[in-house]
């Protein structure tokens, strides 16, 4: 019976890939394979450049940010930062509100032509949102991945957009981690 679930959870995932969706800056729908192709244009050009990636995610998504972080800096060689060390966030919190922590932190960091790549499974998240702005008003490109609502504010947010069309955080979280392993590993080979 164990067999039998995952088979049904696994077809079940395949058809939230499956029906994934991107749109560019301007809500223009773009292909899955173009959004993927951009954003690693979007990231070489980063590491060319010089320039930072700020990786922005809450719970299951601030664990997955981590990892990649770490897959950005070791094999695709970009600086690439999360920005929730415990106290530091913790004190940005304490300090501003925990809705304006990733706000004020990207307010301090941001540089023109930095990359935010923010992830929400629900797209909904305040202090992931609010940063977003900080980094649009510091000229600075985002990429977002979300989930849940096809009409999630973070969906708007981005220069690519990739949502997935499923409200259960397991399937959104690990369709965002495929996205990010993908990306990170078609990096590393350049």
């Amino acid at each position: 019976m164990l067999t039998d679930n995952f088979l049904i959870y696994s077809q079940q995932f395949q058809g939230i890939l499956a029906q994934a969706q991107a749109t560019d800056g301007n809500n223009i729908p773009m292909s899955i394979e173009h959004s993927l192709q951009r954003t690693k244009e979007v990231l070489l050009s980063v590491r060319a450049e010089g320039k930072d990636v700020y990786l922005l995610g809450n719970g299951g998504s601030a664990a997955l940010v981590a990892h990649v972080q770490t897959d950005l800096v070791n094999k695709c060689r970009l600086r690439a930062h999360v920005l929730q060390e415990p106290s530091l966030l913790t004190c940005m919190s304490n300090d501003y509100g925990y809705a304006n922590a990733y706000q004020e932190l990207i307010s301090r960091y941001i540089r023109s032509g930095d990359v935010v790549l923010a992830v929400s499974s629900s797209g909904q998240s305040a202090n992931i949102l609010q940063a977003c702005d900080s980094a649009l008003a510091n000229e600075a490109n985002i990429i977002t991945l979300s989930g849940f609502s096809a009409n999630n504010h973070l969906r708007s947010k981005g220069m690519i957009n990739i949502w997935l069309p499923s409200d259960d955080y397991g399937m959104v979280e690990v369709g965002h981690q495929l996205i990010l392993h993908y990306l990170s590993d078609s990096l590393a080979e350049n």
